[in-house]
């Protein structure tokens, strides 16, 4: 489970940094967390291919967090989409996809399934292999974060010592479960010969535009990974405060009250060109703290 950083600044594209964009990897599918300005092309730049992308999630509608939308849709459809897409997103924003996609005559090659947010917690999506719950935050408009959980496959398998076991395939699935095999013989052959650990499961909370506030503290209670925005430095703190954003310090403080494993900092303002400083600050609070730089695919 990763993350890879397409844009990790806020309003403005500034110091080569991009407005809000990320991609979470489970399992090989790939899903996309908001929709900045320049997403696609920051996609190409880095790999990632939209064809393993099924589902996308809006936290916001202020721009630089989904102005980079209707460029992608429109990209996937040209070169030939045919599966589907689920959009998941502030009911407003179906409307102005709507007007956009009428008024330039276009009509999408692949089925497109809108899912407008609720204004509380609620779960999204719960394929077998993860889940994403979307959970409000405190900003100047209706804003959520996004919890994607990895789920457990079960045990994993060792090929060459079922066939040396000599337990047959359609058994496969019961040994992930964890048990053991009766040949016809009688002969129990243990689980832990033929298996071995599977991947554990993961969280990772994307906390999205917000003030320093605890209400969804329990969501993201020990998770694996955090990012959490961190527009401003302690010394511009009234000015995070006015303006419903945080401060590294801030989000540092969060990391350590969650008890979180690994804390992503970004959302940073155009104003600052050196990021040093973000780190100097929330380090001596959450010490495993990380500047995000766009590119970088983040183990969860």
């Amino acid at each position: 489970m990763k993350v890879t950083i397409l844009g990790n600044n806020s309003a403005l594209p500034a110091f080569g940094r991009h407005p809000t964009a990320q991609t979470v990897s489970v399992y090989g599918e790939v899903l996309l967390i908001d929709c900045g300005e320049g997403t696609q092309s920051q996609m190409q730049r880095f790999g990632l291919r939209w064809r393993s992308m099924h589902h996308i999630f809006i936290s916001h509608l202020h721009g630089d967090h989904y102005f980079g939308l209707p460029g992608l849709l429109n990209s996937m459809s040209l070169l030939g989409r045919t599966a589907p897409l689920h959009l998941y997103a502030p009911a407003d924003l179906k409307p102005i996809i709507d007007a956009i996609l009428t008024v330039a005559d276009t009509v999408l090659t692949y089925p497109f399934y809108f899912h407008p947010l609720p204004e509380g917690p609620c779960l999204l999506v719960d394929d077998p292999s993860f889940s994403v719950t979307c959970f409000p935050v405190d900003h100047r408009i209706q804003c959520h974060g996004f919890l994607v959980e990895r789920k457990t496959r079960g045990r994993k398998l060792l090929p060459a010592r079922c066939n040396e076991y000599g337990v047959p395939a359609e058994f496969y699935e019961s040994l992930k479960q964890g048990n053991d095999y009766i040949n016809a013989g009688g002969e129990v052959i243990k689980n832990e010969w033929v298996t071995e650990d599977g991947p554990v499961p993961k969280k990772y909370a994307y906390c999205a535009d917000t003030l320093f506030t605890d209400s969804f503290l329990d969501i993201i209670q020990g998770a694996d990974t955090i990012y959490h925005e961190c527009t401003y430095l302690e010394n511009d703190k009234a000015k995070a405060m006015a303006r419903y954003h945080s401060t590294a310090a801030q989000a540092a403080e969060l990391a350590k009250m969650a008890n979180v494993k690994q804390l992503l900092l970004g959302h940073f303002s155009s104003k600052y060109k050196d990021l040093e400083p973000f780190r100097e600050e929330a380090m001596p609070i959450f010490p495993n703290t990380l500047v995000s730089v766009e590119g970088i695919a983040y183990e969860v």
